[in-house]
């Protein structure tokens, strides 16, 4: 499988970043990273590459690392379809106190607007 994970700097997509790339490890799939803009973000998107290098040198995979730019999630749909990806893995989504998931802005968009299988990792 041909997999697109977005991440953007945010704790739960640095947490999909590390699920994301074992569970490519096992099935051997094929994984491009690629990081989005985030203005919320605590880290740059350079120091997110970083992080992005380390996981992979740590599980011994290799991945494509890609930058993007503009829209996060406008850029991600493209990617996906220039590429022919069969998925799209992102991190995200909160259980409100009325157990309903909350998305950020960029899962939401990707998972109304994607024309492939989305995967959201909590």
């Amino acid at each position: 499988m041909k997999a697109l994970l977005g991440i953007g700097g945010s704790e739960d997509s640095l947490r999909a970043l590390e699920k994301a790339v074992t569970r490519a490890k096992e099935a051997g799939d094929d994984l491009t990273i690629a990081i989005v803009e985030n203005p919320d973000a605590s880290l740059s998107q350079s120091e997110i590459e970083a992080r992005a290098s380390e996981v992979l040198s740590k599980t011994d995979f290799e991945a494509d690392l890609r930058t993007l730019a503009g829209h996060p999630g406008s850029q991600l749909l493209e990617l996906a379809e220039r590429g022919s990806y069969d998925r799209i893995v992102l991190g995200g989504g909160e259980t409100s106190p009325l157990g309903k998931v909350q998305l950020g802005s960029i899962a939401e968009f990707v998972l109304l607007n994607a024309r492939t299988t989305v995967t959201l990792i909590r």
